[in-house]
């Protein structure tokens, strides 16, 4: 049964609350009546808009510099989730600790919807300021909150259905609040569940930076999930807990308050080197836990295993800026490409990985930084496609104070200079301007870097590792991408395979929903309609398939075919007329087809195909031969 009452019965207790100040009881959540009860004694008025006004943009920006690395952390999360809310006519928020709003994003309807009550970046939904709203009473309340409708305490948000997670540091600090936000009158049963899972990932993601001077333990019941966000991570300083997650938190049935107070021995009977030696160790309670423990408290790596045979379940490494689950299945033939990299590497040579997108070509290239002679320094990863095309020669080069309006006060170091003694991962080298790659290939040549706005020249220390979905020799024709570039860049270079070439899909299907189901099952049918699908998307599109049937299915449910996206469950007549279908197609028809079931799968949506794809809008429209839309 919902914990909603129906909107006749939030009438009488809204009523009975704000005009004869009687508690409504049983018809209202009780940490909505709570929220309404703080709000009152705060003197709020309940019918009376509240005066927010955005702040100006220089503060906005400042704001924003302040929280960077929440934004950074977070900012994989906010991309997928505005797929989401656009699709479903919702968008997604991320607020500071004090409810500032630092970015907004979803579907551009409901955002000017949304902009009519100053949900907007820039404006402030602290509880005391608004009232009861999820962004603000998650604050308070230091949890979850969903506030539908007329459940705010001002009358005019009853428009809106808002769902909120706080976010933790690893010290248990509070530093934002994710929210979802929608149309009251639209049912949004799994928004919450959504913004949990992607607050799970960005707290995980927090300890990828490295804790300093601490060790790291990675620690679950179930060892198939280790690598993943659901894995509990405690970091130690001196035999006493000083960081942990949430799931850690759960793990070991503790509070946020009991870190820097808990100890290794108070919480474990078995010494930290059993589960160096055995993977194992036994918690205060008997309980196995399976895991590992990272060392050092620089840059937290991820420890792969022996690579497993693809298919076969197996303990994976956590993988920093995605999810663990969106990474391959090593194979023999895997493993052999990341020992010619390494190799490569090595031997101060750069590495060209070639891929379609979704098959992991940065957790590729992490895995050969974590192999390398370089694996104790930094890898700093570059998406030359993410970057704002005015901004990425600051953002990679760095500059000196007041090069230019709007630039830090101190100046920036850049993207190049963080990698230095470690190795620079340049993801969709492709995508970089051309305006831009002269002055890469004199930053590879001379190894020696000038900041924008002058400063002294800076020598360069570092590995380079470049990834791309295009192909170059044809950019290059067509005068896209410098030839000298690509030469110096192409020393060696690795193709990874599409995930429709795997010679057992439906083993790689089940090892990747091992990782996530719990206690859920496939059905026969289902397993063989995902094992069937081309997945044009690659590992990236499997695997959000994969979370998202984990998202709208309950604990120990059997999943059939009709609980599948309706691009699954096509019939065999669809599949036999797909140039995929027997016999070889040309890569052009394979690319065409993977556009169009994209697209299908997208709703039509396409700037999400887009997305999912990896491509431009316009590359998109002109593949499939549609009239690009004008704004």
């Amino acid at each position: 049964m919902s914990r909603f009452p129906g909107s006749n019965d939030l009438t009488q207790a809204r009523r009975a609350f704000f005009e004869r100040g009687s508690v409504p009881g049983a018809d209202v959540p009780k940490t909505i009546l709570q929220s309404w009860q703080r709000c009152r004694r705060l003197g709020l008025p309940a019918e009376t808009p509240p005066s927010i006004e955005p702040i100006p943009d220089a503060r906005l920006r400042e704001m924003r510099e302040r929280n960077e690395r929440l934004w950074r952390l977070a900012r994989a999360e906010l991309d997928m989730l505005s797929s989401d809310t656009d699709a479903s006519g919702s968008i997604v928020v991320l607020t500071d600790d004090t409810g500032w709003v630092l970015d907004a994003a979803g579907h551009p309807q409901f955002l000017d919807r949304a902009g009519r009550v100053s949900l907007l970046p820039g404006t402030c939904w602290n509880e005391a300021q608004v009232g009861t709203n999820a962004i603000g009473t998650a604050i308070v309340e230091r949890r979850p909150v969903e506030v539908r409708g007329s459940e705010h305490y001002r009358a005019t948000h009853g428009i809106l259905t808002c769902n909120a997670t706080p976010i933790h540091d690893p010290y248990g600090h509070l530093i934002g609040v994710l929210d979802i936000t929608g149309d009251s009158r639209a049912q949004h049963l799994h928004a919450l569940g959504l913004v949990r899972m992607a607050v799970a990932n960005i707290e995980h993601r927090y300890f990828d930076d490295g804790i300093d001077g601490c060790e790291l333990l990675r620690l679950h019941r179930d060892p198939a999930l280790l690598g993943s966000t659901r894995e509990g991570l405690l970091a130690f300083r001196a035999g006493k807990l000083v960081a942990a997650n949430r799931a850690g938190l759960i793990l070991l049935d503790l509070q946020r308050d009991d870190l820097g107070r808990a100890t290794y021995e108070s919480l474990f009977d078995d010494a930290l080197s059993l589960l160096r030696r055995d993977g194992v160790l036994r918690d205060r309670f008997g309980r196995a836990l399976f895991g590992r423990a990272d060392e050092g408290g620089h840059t937290l790596r991820s420890v792969v295993p022996a690579l497993p045979l693809r298919g076969l379940p197996a303990p994976a490494p956590a993988r920093p800026q995605a999810r663990q689950s969106d990474a391959p299945l090593f194979d023999a033939a895997l493993s052999a490409a990341l020992q010619r990299a390494n190799r490569v590497l090595d031997a101060e040579l750069p590495v060209l990985i070639v891929g379609e997108t979704g098959t992991g070509k940065e957790v590729f290239a992490r895995e050969v930084h974590r192999r390398c002679a370089r694996h104790a320094q930094p890898f700093v990863a570059v998406n030359c496609a993410a970057l704002p095309e005015g901004l990425i020669e600051a953002e990679l080069f760095g500059y000196a104070e007041g090069a230019f309006t709007g630039a830090r006060r101190q100046g920036n170091p850049g993207l190049l200079r963080q990698a230095n003694g470690g190795v620079l991962f340049l993801d969709e080298i492709g995508d970089m301007p051309l305006a831009l790659q002269p002055r890469l290939l004199r930053v590879l040549q001379e190894r020696e870097l000038s900041p924008l706005g002058g400063g002294k020249p800076v020598k360069l220390d570092i590995a380079l590792i470049c990834a791309t979905h295009c192909d170059l020799e044809t950019a290059i024709a067509e005068r896209r991408f410098r030839a000298d570039l690509y030469y110096r860049l192409a020393h060696h270079i690795e193709r990874l395979a599409p995930l429709r070439d795997a010679e057992d899909l439906a083993a790689i299907v089940t090892a990747l929903w091992s990782r996530m189901a719990q206690n859920r099952t496939l059905a026969d049918e289902s397993l063989h309609a995902l094992a069937a699908h081309p997945w044009p998307g690659n590992w990236r599109q499997l695997v959000a398939c994969l979370r998202t049937l984990v998202a709208l299915n309950d604990d120990g449910a059997r999943i059939d075919t009709d609980a599948l996206p309706d691009y699954l469950r096509k019939s065999k007549t669809d599949a036999a007329r797909s140039p995929l279908a027997g016999g070889i197609a040309s890569l052009d028809a394979l690319e065409a087809t993977a556009m169009r079931e994209t697209l299908a799968a997208c709703h039509g949506n396409v700037a999400r195909a887009a997305r999912m794809l990896g491509v431009n809008r316009s590359t998109l429209y002109r593949r499939l031969g549609k009239p690009e839309r004008t704004h």
